[in-house]
């Protein structure tokens, strides 16, 4: 921190100590007075947004936060802001009374909340204004609200003070309440397709249905360490066991790995699970899912993120060696069999060469240079089977999985596949799994045998698909850090 930053800061918060004093004294005025500074109740008929909408002549109360005063001798204009928006407030002596203008005047702050009754009317400056006759002071604001002309531009105070994010930024709250709009709708979507919602235990004895290290409890009860669910894969695997053909969860799941723009350990994924269809139908199916997702949100198929447009119109299919002619800049000489293993040295790729198959290195090889270039929605296919421990294999071709992921603007929005349902085939997957995690690979699976004893009681042919329900919320909201789309996103602990 430069010396001119530490002085701001230093000067900023000993204005904030000096507010909260302040304040704190009205606090114990008012007890004194025998009034209170935290009311019980009081009825409100109006919102801001219905007098807005209404004009000139609309009667009622309302209740919400102060968020502007200005005075003028015997009146006061204020802004109120509650939940629908903000209306501005024009408080008179004349009207409300001598003793409850002089209470207003003695006691209440910006950042206060009140309720207030009254009559609608234009100013000469042309602004709908609500005439106040009756205001009694609800909840006291000890904390100064931030500067009126900049803001909450600290993103840290924003992340771990939401609640004050909220309060002071309409963007904030425009992209909370879409990102609850886009989970409603998918919920109808599914709904209306005849899926089932279902919930599925978010401690597991054994982690399972991805590849990620786990976050560990202990339950005290039972003398055992638990885990918090990685995805409920596995569990709504057992529901098709069980008899329901179509099943879909929108919940947390958790995994104990890195911070970044795109990841947070507690995220909120969507899965569901259709017996009787492959992955050809659900590729199609999420197509018409996100197209009918943005229409809705967004009023277009073409929608702006960032500095480039993103078009759900058209959504390709490729497979990954498709995709590293197309966005990774490399030639067909170099992906060759006799020249693949220099060209994934000279790019980068996260690959063991020596025990990789082609398959795995063309896929390293697209993680290295295409994934992050991708901008419209490209459906990648083909999977190397070896990265797939719970798909099932393409009938046509054993070493490649029936599986796809969806890519838009640099990140994976979608994983699907068709399920193994083969119990032999798959213990021998979990037995390599566990072969790995020996080897050192903690993200590596656990063996489930109690999964395996519910395919034996024979699971339908059924494919499965995960959706990022952040990362969708970021695209639909134009947004670029994961952590605007968490209400609550997780945050190094605070040095006081």
């Amino acid at each position: 921190m430069t010396e001119r930053a530490s002085v701001e800061t230093h000067e900023k918060e000993r204005h904030e100590s000096a507010e909260h004093e302040a304040r704190t004294e009205k606090v114990k005025a008012l007890r004194v007075k025998g009034l209170k500074p935290w009311a019980s109740k009081h009825d409100v008929t109006l919102s801001c947004q219905q007098v807005l909408e209404g004009g000139e002549g609309i009667v009622g109360s309302l209740a919400g936060r102060i968020m502007t005063i200005r005075g003028h001798g015997k009146a006061s204009f204020c802004h109120l802001q509650d939940g629908s928006g903000r209306l501005q407030l024009y408080i008179k002596e004349d009207v409300v009374g001598e003793q409850v203008y002089a209470f207003f005047k003695e006691f209440v702050d910006s950042g206060d909340l009140i309720w207030v009754s009254g009559e609608s009317f234009i100013t000469k400056a042309g602004e709908l204004t609500l005439r106040v006759d009756k205001m009694e002071l609800l909840s006291k604001c000890l904390q100064p609200l931030p500067e009126k002309f900049h803001g909450l531009v600290d993103a840290e105070i924003k992340y771990r003070q939401r609640y004050l994010d909220l309060m002071t930024s309409p963007e904030t709250r425009l992209r909370f309440e879409r990102r609850s709009k886009i989970i409603s709708f998918i919920r109808n979507f599914l709904e209306q397709n005849h899926y089932l919602e279902v919930e599925t235990p978010m401690l597991h004895p054994i982690p399972g249905g991805a590849a990620a290290r786990p976050f560990v409890t202990h339950h005290n009860a039972l003398d055992s360490d638990f885990y918090l669910r990685i995805a409920p894969e596995l569990y709504l695997k057992r529901l098709i066991v069980g008899g329901f053909e179509r099943v879909y969860e929108i919940n947390r799941s958790f995994r104990n790995e890195g911070i970044s723009t795109r990841h947070n350990p507690e995220f909120t994924m969507l899965e569901f699970y259709t017996a009787h269809r492959d992955y050809h139908f659900i590729m199609d199916f999420v197509t018409h899912l996100l197209r009918e997702v943005t229409m809705d949100i967004c009023g277009s198929l073409q929608i702006p993120y960032g500095e480039r447009t993103i078009n759900f119109n058209n959504i390709r299919r490729l497979s990954p060696l498709q995709a590293v002619l197309e966005f990774g800049g490399l030639s067909e000489s170099a992906l060759e069999p006799a020249a693949i293993d220099a060209t994934c040295r000279k790019n980068g790729a996260k690959i063991d060469c020596a025990t990789a198959s082609y398959q795995q290195k063309i896929y390293a090889l697209f993680e290295a240079t295409a994934e992050e270039k991708i901008v419209d929605p490209v459906f990648i296919v083909d999977f190397p089977i070896e990265t797939s421990p719970l798909a099932r294999c393409d009938d046509n071709n054993p070493g490649i999985a029936a599986r796809f992921e969806l890519f838009i603007a640099g990140m994976e929005l979608s994983n699907g596949y068709n399920e193994l349902n083969d119990p032999f085939e798959q213990s021998d997957r979990f037995k390599g799994q566990v072969q790995e995690r020996a080897g050192g690979n903690d993200e590596a699976m656990f063996y489930d045998a109690d999964f395996i004893k519910a395919l034996e009681y024979g699971m339908p042919p059924t494919v499965g698909v995960g959706i990022g329900i952040d990362r969708l919320v970021m695209l639909l909201t134009n947004t670029t850090s994961i952590r605007e789309v968490i209400l609550f996103p997780a945050l190094r602990k605070k040095v006081e």
